[in-house]
């Protein structure tokens, strides 16, 4: 017995036949690989290990297709225990902090991962993580649900063209600095739309159209029954690009995540040109000569959006706890969060008085002044973090920037970005010290 286990999540009847073709596709990937580094490149070192590679894939085939658990290649106990991490509410801090650790590796570190052989090895290590995990019933059961099929997909796009153009900004700062041309300088030859665009185009349009028919063939359509007022699905999900959205609503007021956030993100994209000094970079992949502009999205796309979607599709069970990926989501399970407003916390837990709240019947004038005492440290902060941190940036970090672009610019540009760091800072705060919000003026429904 290979892999003998008595594991009671572990299913691999029902996907026996599709991740031995899984396997096999690893091996066919890998051999095309060792023949262009044989052929193409004449690196027989390298073309080796990757026939070895293949040729592990071509074993690991038929074992995947006897169905037998005994010998289907599986995840090991350990790695089911480490991804228990993911649960619970520590499962979010985990979660965040891994990403954002990820993201900063993989900026500093940016040279050695776009070498292809070395992106080819971490897709290699990543889709034979996803097939030793398949296995495992719950795990089976989320990634192959027909509506969380097209974010697995989207994952490995998404990491291949955010490597294809770190790729091209690096070879194009390493070009830049030596005194040459980028390489898109190389190659910028007018291109006549007919015959040449749109002869690409047309081919495209057949080749995704066949890819759908057979997804619609392969897939079935995730349909549910008739809508039902008293019975909900739960959890209930809202479609995968709003998913970032619902995740928001966690953390602040329908008010502010569902409007002001979305709005302030389209404002933002419509300012970028009236509020960008940098002149170079334009028409080609750079990192060296706009590293701000870079960061900025990489931390709005990636971490602010992207890591959301990917955070409410698969770790976001019933009731929208956190759970891991080879957890079973239980609908009983139940998290007690006592969250509490700033203004509890220092009214009640750190002065040990009750909150201060205006007599029943008086004026608006008395009801205003007890609203002020009993926020004012929400107030206070907030009035720090929006009009006090602008100035202090533009004389330290951001002072080169202040320079180039003015007052109102600067202003408007340091606004934009402190409200889009609401985000991870709200999500923090709540996750270490159960915060619920900053400011809580329930009488006017103004909450932060």
């Amino acid at each position: 017995m290979l892999f003998a286990t008595l594991d009671p999540d572990i299913n691999v009847e029902s996907i026996a036949g599709g991740l031995g073709l899984f396997y096999l596709l690893l091996a066919a990937m890998n051999g095309v690989t060792a023949l262009h580094l044989w052929r193409k490149q004449n690196r027989p070192q390298a073309a080796l290990i990757w026939t070895v590679v293949a040729l592990v894939f071509v074993v690991m085939a038929p074992l995947a297709m006897s169905g037998d658990p005994n010998w289907v290649p599986q995840r090991p106990y350990w790695l089911k225990e480490l991804s228990m991490l993911l649960s619970g509410k520590t499962g979010a801090v985990v979660y965040s902090l891994g990403t954002t650790a990820l993201l900063v590796a993989l900026y500093f570190g940016r040279r050695f991962f776009v070498q292809p052989l070395v992106a080819w090895t971490i897709l290699n290590g990543s889709l034979v993580l996803m097939g030793l995990c398949a296995v495992d019933r719950n795990f089976q059961t989320i990634v192959t649900k027909p509506d969380n099929v097209p974010i697995v997909a989207l994952v490995f796009l998404l990491g291949f063209f955010t490597w294809l153009a770190t790729a091209k900004a690096v070879k194009n700062d390493d070009r830049i600095r030596q005194g040459l041309p980028p390489l898109e300088k190389l190659d910028d030859e007018k291109v006549l739309v007919w015959p040449d665009l749109v002869y690409t185009e047309l081919i495209c349009m057949i080749a995704i159209t066949a890819l759908l028919l057979v997804w619609a063939i392969l897939l079935k359509a995730p349909l549910e029954k008739p809508s039902n007022p008293f019975q909900t699905p739960n959890p209930s999900k809202a479609p995968w690009y709003f998913l970032g959205l619902q995740e928001m609503l966690v953390y602040f007021d329908p008010w502010y995540a569902g409007v002001v956030l979305p709005s302030l993100v389209i404002f933002g994209l419509m300012a970028i040109p009236f509020l960008d000094f940098n002149k170079l970079g334009n028409g080609y992949y750079t990192i060296e000569q706009r590293k701000f502009s870079y960061l900025v999205f990489q931390l709005g796309f990636l971490e602010l959006w992207v890591t959301l979607i990917i955070l409410g599709t698969f770790l976001r069970g019933p009731n929208w706890n956190f759970f891991s990926p080879m957890e079973h989501w239980d609908p009983h399970k139940v998290e007690v969060l006592n969250n509490k407003d700033l203004s509890y916390m220092f009214w009640v837990d750190l002065m040990g008085k009750a909150l201060p709240h205006a007599p029943t019947g008086s004026g608006a004038g008395t009801e205003l002044l007890s609203i002020l005492k009993r926020e004012w440290l929400g107030i206070f902060g907030l009035a720090v973090y929006f009009i006090a941190l602008p100035p202090l940036m533009a004389t330290t970090i951001f002072r080169k920037v202040f320079v180039k672009m003015g007052f109102l610019r600067y202003m408007l540009m340091s606004n934009l970005l402190l409200l889009m760091l609401t985000l991870p800072i709200k999500m923090v705060l709540r996750w270490l010290f159960n915060l619920k919000y900053i400011v809580h003026i329930d009488e006017y429904f103004l909450n932060f």
